[in-house]
Order: C-alpha cells, then structure tokens, then sequence
C-alpha cells in the first residue's frame, strides 16, 4: 500500500503532520523488537510476555507490517502486523513517547485500508486487556474471550472482531 500521510486521514489526526506509514523493512526488525520489549503497556505482570519477544527480519518480510515513522527524525512512533490467512492483527504497537499523538488511529486507519485492499470482510483482534478499551473505540466488536495459555499468557484476553467494509 504506499505511504499515507496522516494530514489525510479521518478521526483524530497525529499532532505531527510529518508522520508517514510505510511498509516494514527487515532492516526495521531492531528497532520494533525495542519498540515491542520497551512498551510500558508491558511492565508489572505483562512484562515476561514480551521479555524475550523478537520481531525477526523473517517476520517483517513473510507478514504485512507497517512502521508510522516521524519524516522528520526517522524515529519509528509505532507499527502493525496484519496476518491475512486467517485475517489477525498479529501485533500493534505505539511508542510510548509517542502515545496520545492519534499514531494508534493513524495505524488503525491503515490497516482497515490495507484489510480492505486485501478482501477482507472482518479481522480478528486478541488484545491485550489493557489495549481492549482502544480497539472498542476504532469499532472493534468484542465477541469472546481467549483463555490464558501457561507459560506464554498468564491472562485471558479480550478477543474483537473489526469489520471493514
């Protein structure tokens, strides 16, 4: 899908007009594995979750990923991972400095694009419990919930569907 530019995209803009979304690189694989390992969203009983987490080169090149990145600085604000077989967000994640900045709904956005001009009817969301109150508020629809999967997840987790269309 290209660049999108967040001045043109609906819901609440990112304060920063020089935001761009792009395909991920496996050159970025780095710096989403920090961005993934550093989250806050992840401290306390979230945290072994994502202790050992790596985004690999591998992934970034077999799945859809997309890095919103400030034009500016080139510093990675945030990223998505959208499987479409079956049709999941794999993964998405804001930095923390760049939390509020409307980065997550610039990427919601996008994704609903990218899902759109894959064919895709619906995605399947399993959220992180603190993240589900977000994916409520893009439309997601919360539909069931997955339960704990010892040792990897200590926690049920919210499952939501986001029609597109």
């Amino acid at each position: 899908m290209g660049k999108s530019r967040s001045g043109r995209r609906g819901g609440r803009a990112a304060q920063s007009p020089d935001v761009t979304v792009r395909r991920a690189e496996a050159g970025d694989a780095g710096r989403l594995t920090r961005l993934v390992r550093t989250s806050r969203a992840y401290e306390g009983p979230y945290a072994p979750m994502v202790a050992g987490y790596r985004v690999g080169p591998d992934y970034v090149e077999t799945h859809r990923v997309f890095v919103a990145e400030d034009d500016g600085t080139g510093q990675v604000l945030g990223f998505y991972a959208l499987v479409v077989d079956p049709p999941e967000l794999d993964l998405m994640f804001v930095a923390d400095a760049a939390q509020g900045r409307g980065i997550g709904r610039l990427l919601a956005a996008h994704l609903r694009e990218e899902a759109h001009g894959a064919g895709l009817a619906a995605v399947r969301i399993v959220s992180h419990p603190p993240a589900e109150g977000f994916y409520r508020s893009i439309g997601a629809e919360r539909v069931g919930t997955v339960p704990a999967d010892p040792p990897a997840v200590l926690w049920d987790r919210p499952e939501l569907l986001l029609r597109i269309g």
